[in-house]
Order: structure tokens, then sequence, then C-alpha cells
């Protein structure tokens, strides 16, 4: 592997930035010497051991809560950083959420808030990231979606749904922005060791990592990775596609 790419002076919002995938990313990209505007839904305590396992980059980053769900709340969120930041150069949009049911079992509300959060979100925060990389003519979009999208998982029909509508999106924004020079792809990690599969059966655990042709679950660190490429100089040429993280799945 080359040297790894900087991204000094380069501002990269993320959101769901505190735990599992998130933090990984929102740690390379310091690691990278970018600045970093870490969102959060609620969970504050995450946050506070974000903030202090990062004390180093402490003058590199800000950590904002923000229900990436909410218009008005994306809104103010997008204000501050156009009044704070030359730029804004980077969103990986990584805030999700699962409600798993089976269909015939799933209230509205379990179908609406993933819905609203993993699909919502992504448009709220893309629109107005699109708004500020236009100005300058430069900008880089990473969903986080998931093998889920094209597979299907029973009990998860309100989580796939979201997942593939964030793969036509990508693909479809991509088009809008090309001649801006924004590029818009996604990053589809597969079964990967974070608290958002730790709730899950043991046995259906290890039903999951039989699927897995690497026998492995994959780790945050490995996700980041693909996101920190797509994210820069090298990936420039590489739009509206979805690059998997899955082992194979």
């Amino acid at each position: 592997m080359g040297i790894m790419e900087k991204f000094t002076d380069q501002t990269v919002l993320i959101s769901g930035a505190t735990r599992g995938i998130g933090k990984a990313i929102a740690r390379r990209f310091l690691e990278a010497e970018a600045h970093i505007v870490g969102v959060y839904a609620g969970n504050n305590e995450a946050a506070q051991l974000f903030a202090d396992e990062n004390r180093q980059f402490a003058d590199r980053f800000e950590l904002l809560q923000c229900n990436v769900a909410d218009e008005q709340q994306v809104a103010a969120l997008f204000t501050r950083i156009d009044e704070k930041y030359p730029s804004l150069d980077v969103l990986v949009n990584n805030a999700g959420i699962r409600r798993d049911a089976m269909l015939a079992m799933m209230s509205y509300n379990q179908w609406q808030d993933v819905l609203n959060t993993n699909l919502t979100g992504t448009y709220l925060m893309a629109k107005q990231a699109v708004l500020l990389m236009m100005k300058h003519k430069y900008g880089r979009i990473i969903n986080i979606t998931s093998p889920v999208a094209h597979l299907g998982f029973s009990g998860q029909a309100n989580y796939a749904a979201s997942k593939a509508g964030q793969v036509a999106l990508t693909k479809t924004l991509a088009k809008e922005v090309a001649r801006k020079k924004i590029t818009v792809n996604c990053v589809s990690p597969g079964f990967i060791s974070t608290d958002f599969i730790a709730g899950l059966d043991l046995d259906l655990l290890a039903e999951y990592k039989k699927m897995v042709p690497m026998r492995r679950f994959g780790t945050p660190d490995e996700v980041a990775e693909a996101v920190l490429f797509l994210a820069g100089n090298r990936a420039a040429y590489i739009s509206g596609t979805v690059l998997e993280v899955s082992g194979g799945l």
C-alpha cells in the first residue's frame, strides 16, 4: 500500500461519527490531517468518549448533535459549517438505524423511523452538502449503504428498502453533479464487528458468519480505508458506484 493520502485543510462532515464504523472513519480522517465535523444523534456518552480518545486532535474536530432526519436541524448544521469553515470537501452519510421485524408484524413507526433516518437523512444531508460544494466546484459524497440493499434479509424489509434507496439516490445524484467535480459513491459494508450487530442472537451471528466467504466479520477500520480512498484524489474518476466491503458476501 502506498503512502497515505493527506486531507490537510479539508473539512469532512461525518454523520454517526462517534460510534462503530463512523468513529473509525473519523479517526482515520483525523490521522490524515483533516478537519472533522462529527454529527451524532443523542448518545452524549459516546460523544464524550470519542472526544477523550482523540484529545490530541482537539483543534481539528468538533462534535455536534443533530437529527439528520429533521430538515430544520440539518439546515442549521450546514449554516454553521458555511459560516465557520472555508469549504465543505467531504460528506460521509453514515448515520443509520435498524428496527427489525417481519413485514407483516412491522409497525408503521418501525418502517418510517428507518426510512426517515437512513434515506431521508441521506437526502437532507446530501442536498445541503451539494449546495456548499458547488460554490467551490469540488466535493466528495460517500453514502454508507449495505449488501442488504440487493440481498434482502428476513426481518429487515425497512432497512433493505432504505439502503437500496441510498444506492439509487447515489447513482442519480452522481449524474446531476458530475460537471461540478463532485463525486457521489457508496461504500457497502457487510457484517462488521460493531455494536450495530452485537445485539443479534449468537446462533444468528454464527449463521451470518457462515454466509461470508472469508468466514469472518470485517472491522470498522477496513471500511474506513474504503471511504478514505473514495474521498481522495486517486478516486477522482469514480462516481455513481458501490464499493463492497463484505468479504465476498
